[in-house]
């Protein structure tokens, strides 16, 4: 498994396809839905499906832990919620907890880990 997380809009997914060489028909979006991501080559935007996860009242933890267990050589892109203001929003602060552990989950299960700003890759496993 590999992760790719940053800000939004930083350049994420056009990385991964030039870098793994990977098209569109490769990319599973997670949207609105919290079915969980597989069988595809990358999973794009996993911090939308951990939202839909948070409001359905799924169990974040243990579905992310099943992402991973069928997935094993999914790429991962992920976009970085931590930073800012801290939401007033109840459900908006228990997602940005949510995405914060997965990410730390998806690091742990990953052989690579690279953080993207401005559309700069920098390797941090």
């Amino acid at each position: 498994m590999i992760l790719i997380f940053g800000g939004a809009y930083q350049g994420k997914l056009e990385y991964a396809l030039e870098r793994f060489g990977l098209d569109e028909s490769d990319v599973y979006r997670c949207g609105n839905n919290a079915d969980t991501p597989q069988n595809k080559k990358i999973i794009y935007e996993i911090d939308k499906w951990i939202y839909e996860l948070v409001k359905t009242g799924a169990d974040a933890r243990s579905k992310v832990r099943e992402c991973i267990k069928n997935n094993p050589g999914a790429i991962v892109i992920c976009n970085d919620i931590s930073c800012g203001v801290v939401p007033a929003k109840a459900i908006e602060r228990e997602w940005r907890e949510e995405a914060g552990r997965a990410l730390a989950e998806f690091s742990k299960a990953s052989c690579e880990v690279v953080r993207l700003f401005c559309g700069i890759p920098a390797k941090i496993k």
